[in-house]
Order: structure tokens, then C-alpha cells, then sequence
């Protein structure tokens, strides 16, 4: 572990460095000049192969080239291969087929020149085989790193939405909140100031806390802070605060929870505040004073279940937008479907099952 991390730290100039060094090493061995400067046409240009690939892969087979006219066989003939395998590994299908082609005529020219007794098939069978995994280790490696780099994309994008659905359902819970405060501060200014002063108060308390919440949700906020201490991850104990906050901007809202919900993942948790925090806020916005919601959480071994209604009238509002597409996007993330409708007394219902066990259970 120590050496392959202390590999880990050299620059990649160095690794790329070592090859052409090892075949370099051959020059010791010779005295002819011109087998010598070969190795080295042949060597040297694998320092830059990963930056110019194909021009490093043209030097190398021009290099081959002539050291098939001056009739001189080299063991540094393979970096031909190498750069073959570079070329496949940072190039399209045409620019590798055009590659493997030019290396293929190569082999072909030198066991006309240099097969012994006038055994041709044998090394060229050889030859071939190597020039092909040459060649598909190269696409390999380019596929794999295509796919791993779409990967990285799609987790960009996944957590970019799971960003974005927090913000909507922060930013209209919380607004929706100080707007239903401020009104009530204002109707109340005159006969009552310090109702109004107590609303104002917890417009300014609520405005904090969508702040911090937005900084969480972002990623930003250092858990030795104060606020991370005062709003802890939202999750099922924290709908009773919730409840007592529809309650006081003029939405009557009870709380029933069955089950216990220490075991229920974090994670999962959150799904379910949100969830009742935006279906919540839908009422909120989209009914009259007057109007009851009712929470209700079920929780079991593996799943938790989720009902919200209320005795509002209809509204189609409630029926569209982000909120209901956003309820729905998390729920799914844990095998839910939310149901959400007009309720067969009067009023609007949302209704889902999150399961975060082994077994899928179905709404």
C-alpha cells in the first residue's frame, strides 16, 4: 500500500518517461551508430505519446520504416506497438482502423524481409495477434474511461436535481411561511402590537432558518457552526416542530406518528419531512382560512408510510407544477408513488409508502 501510494505521487511525465528508457537501455549493447540512433528514433518519442499521440505514432512508424530499408531488426521495434496502443486509446474508430492498418502492412514487410527458411505464416500469425491487442486494449481503455467519465456526469446531474428539489421545497415552504406571517402582522398592528411584534419575530426566525437550511442543502455548512447545531438534518422528530409551524401561520395542522422511527435511515427520513413539508405548503398556499390538514406517519420494519390531507376545497393549482413532481422524484428514490387527489369526502389527500428495506413494497 505504501509503494502504490508513493507511485501514486509521481508526476505522470516520469511514467511515461520509463519505457522508452528501458528500450533505450539497448544502446549500451550496440556498436553500430545506426542501430543506436534507431533505437533512439525509436525510444524517444513515447515521452510525448500521451500528448500527441498521433504524432508521436507517425515519428515511430517512419523510424520503423527505415529500419526496415537499412535491414536492421530491433528489439525497440515494439514501441511501435505502444504507440499503436496510444493511438486506440485517445482516437476514433477511423483514426485506430487507419493506425492498425499501417502497423499490419509494418508486419507484413517484415516477415517477407526477416521470416527464416521462408516461414511466413507463423510470425505473421504472431505479429497480427500482438498488433490486435495492441489495438483493442486501447479501445478498451478509451471505453472504459468514456463510461466512467458519463458516470461522473450522471452523478453531477443526479445531485444537481437533488440540490435543485431542496432549494424549491426550502424556498416555497419558507416563503409561503413568512408571507402567511407577515399578513397576520399586519392585520394585527393596531388591535394587538404584540402579536404583530411576535409574528414578526418568527418571520425574521424563519428567514434564518431557510437560510441555513439552503447552506446545508449546498454543502457549506461546517457541522462546528451554531446553526448546524440549533437545525439539525430535518427527519421525523422534527414534524412536530413543523406541525406547530402551520399552526401558527393559520393552518390548523395535526400530528400522528405509529411505529418507531430510530432505525429509519437518515436519508429516508429527510424524504419524509420533505414530503410533508411540501404537501403542507401546498395547502398553505391553495386553500382558504379555516381549512385542517392532518399528518399521519406509519412506520414499519422496512417501510414508512405517508398521508397528508386536508379539508380545503379543490384547487386544480395544487394538482401541478414542481411540488407534486418534486414529492414524486423522492419518493420514487425509495420504490414509492404518490397519490395525490381529491379525497372522496371533500378535500385533498397525498398518500405514499417509501420502502428502505430488502423487500419492495407497493403504495
Amino acid at each position: 500500500m505504501t509503494e502504490r501510494r508513493w507511485a501514486s505521487r509521481l508526476p505522470r511525465a516520469v511514467w511515461d518517461s520509463l519505457l522508452p528508457a528501458l528500450l533505450l537501455l539497448h544502446v549500451l549493447t550496440m556498436w553500430t551508430p545506426v542501430a543506436a540512433a534507431l533505437t533512439a528514433a525509436l525510444a524517444l518519442p513515447l515521452v510525448w505519446r500521451r500528448r500527441a499521440p498521433l504524432t508521436v505514432f507517425g515519428a515511430v512508424a517512419a523510424a520503423a520504416f527505415v529500419q526496415w530499408l537499412v535491414d536492421i531488426q530491433l528489439p525497440a521495434s515494439v514501441a511501435l506497438l505502444v504507440a499503436l496502443y496510444t493511438v486506440a486509446a485517445n482516437s476514433g474508430r477511423r483514426v485506430t482502423f487507419v493506425a492498425v492498418a499501417v502497423v499490419e502492412v509494418g508486419a507484413v514487410l517484415a516477415c517477407l524481409r526477416w521470416a527464416t527458411d521462408g516461414a511466413f505464416l507463423t510470425p505473421f500469425a504472431a505479429l497480427t495477434a500482438m498488433v490486435v491487442a495492441a489495438a483493442v486494449l486501447g479501445v478498451n481503455d478509451r471505453t472504459t474511461r468514456a463510461y466512467l467519465e458519463a458516470v461522473r456526469e450522471r452523478a453531477v446531474a443526479e445531485e444537481r436535481a437533488r440540490i435543485t428539489r431542496e432549494m424549491h421545497d426550502i424556498v416555497t415552504h419558507n416563503l409561503s411561511v413568512m408571507v402567511a406571517l407577515t399578513d397576520a402582522a399586519v392585520s394585527a398592528r393596531h388591535r394587538a402590537p404584540d402579536k404583530a411584534t411576535t409574528a414578526m419575530l418568527q418571520v425574521s426566525e424563519t428567514g434564518r432558518q431557510a437560510l441555513t437550511d439552503m447552506r446545508r442543502s449546498l454543502g457549506v455548512l461546517r457541522t462546528d457552526e451554531p446553526d448546524a447545531a440549533r437545525h439539525p438534518l430535518p427527519g421525523i422528530a422534527q414534524l412536530e416542530a413543523l406541525a406547530g409551524q402551520m399552526c401558527a401561520v393559520g393552518l390548523p395542522t395535526g400530528l400522528a406518528v405509529d411505529g418507531d422511527h430510530a432505525h429509519i435511515p437518515a436519508s429516508a427520513q429527510l424524504t419524509v419531512y420533505r414530503l410533508v413539508q411540501e404537501a403542507l405548503t401546498n395547502t398553505l398556499k391553495h386553500t382558504p382560512i379555516g381549512t385542517h390538514a392532518t399528518v399521519r406517519i406509519e412506520c414499519a420494519a422496512e417501510t414508512v408510510t405517508v398521508d397528508v390531507t386536508d379539508t380545503g376545497p379543490v384547487s386544480p393549482v395544487a394538482a401541478v407544477g414542481h411540488g407534486i413532481t418534486g414529492m414524486r422524484e423522492r419518493s420514487a428514490v425509495y420504490g414509492g408513488t404518490v397519490l395525490a387527489g381529491p379525497l372522496p369526502g371533500g378535500g385533498w389527500g397525498v398518500h405514499t409508502r417509501l420502502v428502505f428495506g430488502g423487500s419492495a413494497v407497493s403504495p
